[in-house]
């Protein structure tokens, strides 16, 4: 009986056991890549996550988040492969999305989203990130688009909606 086969990053994995004999397709072995994209997605999602819940300057929001992207960043180099290349795209995503995000949820609260709800579809949205991020290299994609979104949606968007102010009476 042999112990195995030991194949490349993307190649099927092959294992056999010595005690039944038999041989299981364990699916496509995933490569560092992968890892760091999962780290970045995951930062991503904490990023987005803490930009709805703290409520401080952008700057402080995307710090705080750059932290939380480390730390996701270091538990999945302690799990899988991937080395510092986990930690930076932690880093990498937990603050250009939570850069990101403060912008828009600071947009929302300026034109008159009240806090509980701004916050509800923040967390929907920080967890859509995680569940995309284990998609390969859709992290990469969510680290890049999240900051640009946030910059095209400020660019485009009035302070406040210009209906209200026609009501308003002096």
């Amino acid at each position: 009986m042999s112990s195995g086969l030991v194949s490349v990053s993307m190649a099927p994995v092959q294992r056999s056991t010595a005690r039944s004999g038999y041989v299981t397709y364990t699916g496509l072995e995933m490569g560092a890549w992968y890892w760091i994209g999962v780290a970045a997605g995951l930062g991503c999602a904490a990023g987005v996550l803490l930009a709805g819940a703290v409520r401080a300057a952008v700057v402080v929001v995307a710090v705080i988040g750059a932290a939380a992207g480390a730390g996701l960043g270091v538990l999945i180099d302690v799990w899988q492969p991937g080395s510092w290349g986990d930690v930076v795209a932690g880093v990498a995503g937990g603050g250009l999305a939570a850069f990101g995000a403060a912008q828009i949820v600071a947009g929302a609260l300026r034109r008159g989203g009240t806090r509980f709800g701004t916050a509800a579809l923040v967390a929907g949205a920080a967890l859509l990130a995680a569940v995309l991020a284990w998609a390969p290299a859709l992290g990469y994609i969510e680290a890049v688009a999240l900051p640009l979104v946030a910059a095209r949606l400020r660019r485009r968007s009035p302070e406040r909606y210009a209906g209200l102010r026609t009501l308003a009476k002096d």
